[in-house]
């Protein structure tokens, strides 16, 4: 494991954004698959919610798979969306199933501070009463649901890679992520500040610029929305192929013998 200095979390989401515009329209057709998967998921009542969210680690080894391909120079194809689930996929089912539990037991948390207004918001997308923003209850509990999911985050930055690509045990994965996020904070810091700046500034720079050049226009209504679809397929590929630039950065690369093909022999 490496510390890093600070500034290298500018350079993960400068290394994200030059594996996504090596082919960003696969990338695009990616993204947009692997939510159409969990909107599928999401049809069936709470279970299907469930899984979705228990599935994630294994998708984002997916992603990490992805992220990998390009940086080697291979293409991206299909079958790479579901490369997470071909190692070491009973460990990944066990860190979905934490995942699941402890995101559930953070909003019961929050419950506490609203009466359960933020999570049934969450859940089931059930209006947040005025009162209850009136009074800055549904705040106070979005800074606890916040505060509790910080350290959880931190756990499994590196987790689902861990256990996929270096053989680790859940519980083992959860660990070495959690101090090798902590031992580099400073990186992350700066890595987070950058999202979040790219994240606001970039989208209401180029929707602001768009709305005021079509403010008259009849075009105005489709555009900007398109925009915004677009704007969002960018920037959600590039965060992806980010992590897996922090991991290669934190966590020295494997050698071959230790990391397993994304696909069989000749699969696409």
């Amino acid at each position: 494991m490496n510390v890093v200095p600070t500034h290298h979390g500018w350079r993960w989401l400068a290394r994200g954004w030059k594996l996504f515009a090596a082919t960003p329209f696969m990338w695009m057709i990616m993204i947009f698959a692997y939510w159409l998967l969990v909107g599928v998921a999401g049809l069936v009542p709470y279970a299907g919610a469930a899984v979705a969210v228990a599935l994630i680690p294994a998708f984002s080894v997916s992603f990490m798979a992805m992220s990998r391909e390009i940086d080697e120079g291979r293409p991206l194809v299909p079958a790479l969306l579901f490369a997470g689930f071909r190692a070491h996929l009973p460990a990944l089912l066990i860190l979905g199933g934490i995942y699941l539990g402890a995101s559930a037991a953070i909003l019961a948390a929050s419950a506490a501070m609203d009466d359960g207004h933020l999570m049934r918001w969450m859940l089931s997308g059930t209006e947040i009463p005025e009162q209850a923003l009136a009074d800055g209850s549904v705040i106070d509990a979005a800074l606890v649901a916040l505060a509790l999911y910080m350290p959880m985050l931190a756990a499994f930055w590196f987790a689902p890679v861990l256990a996929a690509w270096d053989g680790m045990s859940a519980p083992k994965a959860l660990f070495y992520s959690f101090f090798a996020t902590i031992a580099n904070w400073r990186a992350f810091l700066a890595y987070g500040m950058l999202v979040g700046a790219v994240g606001t500034l970039i989208p209401g720079i180029a929707v602001a610029f768009v709305g005021a050049a079509l403010q008259r226009s009849p075009a105005w209504g489709a555009v900007v929305p398109a925009l915004v679809l677009v704007l969002f397929l960018s920037l959600v590929p590039t965060l992806f192929a980010s992590f897996y630039a922090s991991y290669r950065d934190v966590f020295p690369p494997p050698s071959e013998q230790s990391v397993p093909p994304a696909l069989p022999p000749g699969g696409e």
